[in-house]
């Protein structure tokens, strides 16, 4: 898929033109996210059984991947979405971000980490869930919350 944004000082409103051969699923889903995202809700559709779910994006703590597609934790609960975490991971906002192979972290929503040799551990508040940092991931996890720390 080729992704082309183009600039123009003299547009009045800001334009999404999807070129496909035909709609397939992901065709749709990328329309379903984009009209989604810019809707400026910050909400998604996520299920549960047969009932749909319209969260904001900011209760998410983070995304996983398991053997029936990606899950989405929230404190309490787990959703699923209809989302590869290749396609969150281009939809999401910048406080989103990669931290392994199989999971996409929310960073608003870090209580801490813990780091020893091998492993670290994120852990958010108010609840039991935690989530594991690759060792390739860890530095630009630092180095992001080292950012939102001085922009504040």
């Amino acid at each position: 898929m080729k992704i082309k944004i183009e600039m123009d000082e003299n547009f009045q409103e800001e334009e999404v033109i999807i070129r496909c051969r035909g709609l397939t699923p992901s065709v749709l889903a990328l329309q379903q996210a984009i009209s989604e995202l810019s809707s400026g809700t910050g909400q998604m559709v996520f299920y549960r059984g047969e009932t749909e779910y319209y969260l904001p994006l900011e209760s998410i703590l983070f995304f996983e991947t398991d053997g029936s597609g990606v899950q989405a934790h929230t404190v309490d609960n787990i959703y699923l979405t209809k989302y590869k975490l290749y396609e969150l991971e281009e939809l999401l906002p910048g406080y989103f971000m990669r931290i392994s192979k199989s999971s996409i972290l929310n960073t608003k929503q870090i209580y801490s980490m813990t780091k020893d040799i091998s492993t670290c551990v994120v852990q958010f508040q108010h609840t039991h869930k935690q989530v594991f940092v690759s060792r390739y991931y860890y530095k630009p996890l630092k180095e992001k919350l080292e950012e939102k720390r001085m922009s504040k």
